[in-house]
């Protein structure tokens, strides 16, 4: 009878640790929203959207450069406030990276309707992938090799995408973007919810990732259907 009252007490304290960790990435992912909105305000209101126009490996360059030596700091740094730090400071150089296709949506004639119809898309998509996430009690791991090989396809075709300029190409990249990363949602919430993501610095910034990534998608999507108005 000891036991099971161990056992019983035991599980309580891992699901409390397991739903604090779930609670602190969503707080934290919220704030991430923040600087990522300034960076790309700052970006379209001081022409820094335009400055890597017609220079891509340049533009190449600074984007993968700069997230990758982001991201490496904060995984460096996840277990102390550094790392929230870094995590911010990331969110605005993404923001100011996407500065340019919130520019050139923005010179659209409903481009601002445009930006609002893909925030609410990645709010639902999220919404519903969290839904899902916390609901399935099933570990997801094993999705985790078959999404990696999806975004290492959905990259290199995205850069294939930049200098082939074939339409049929970029729409294809796109979709497979959203497809992929709105699964990522799914695993990386799976992830905190089974105990196979325990930081919530690191939770924060994969999902992060994968809510840039729809938006990002979703609004090129728009507004290519949108470009002939």
């Amino acid at each position: 009878m000891t036991e099971i009252v161990q056992r019983g007490s035991h599980t309580d304290v891992v699901v409390a640790e397991r739903n604090r960790v779930l609670r602190n990435t969503y707080a934290l992912l919220a704030l991430t929203l923040i600087p990522t909105v300034i960076g790309a305000w700052v970006g379209v209101a001081s022409g820094l959207n335009t400055l890597f126009a017609g220079r891509i490996w340049l533009s190449l360059l600074v984007f993968f450069g700069g997230a990758f030596a982001f991201i490496w700091a904060i995984e460096r740094n996840k277990t102390n406030g550094f790392g929230v730090a870094l995590l911010l400071g990331f969110t605005f150089f993404m923001g100011l990276m996407l500065s340019r296709l919130i520019g050139a949506v923005l010179g659209m004639k409903n481009g601002g309707d445009l930006i609002m119809m893909a925030f609410g898309g990645t709010a639902v998509i999220f919404a519903g992938m969290a839904t899902l996430g916390t609901v399935i009690k099933k570990d997801l791991s094993g999705m985790g090799k078959f999404l990696f090989v999806g975004a290492l396809i959905v990259m290199i075709g995205a850069v294939a995408a930049i200098f082939l300029q074939t339409p049929a190409l970029t729409l294809t990249i796109l979709v497979l973007c959203l497809a992929i990363f709105s699964a990522y949602m799914l695993y990386d919430i799976n992830q905190i919810v089974t105990g196979g993501e325990t930081n919530y610095i690191s939770a924060t910034l994969a999902l992060y990732l994968d809510i840039f990534n729809v938006f990002q998608s979703l609004l090129s999507l728009l507004g290519i259907f949108n470009s002939g108005d």
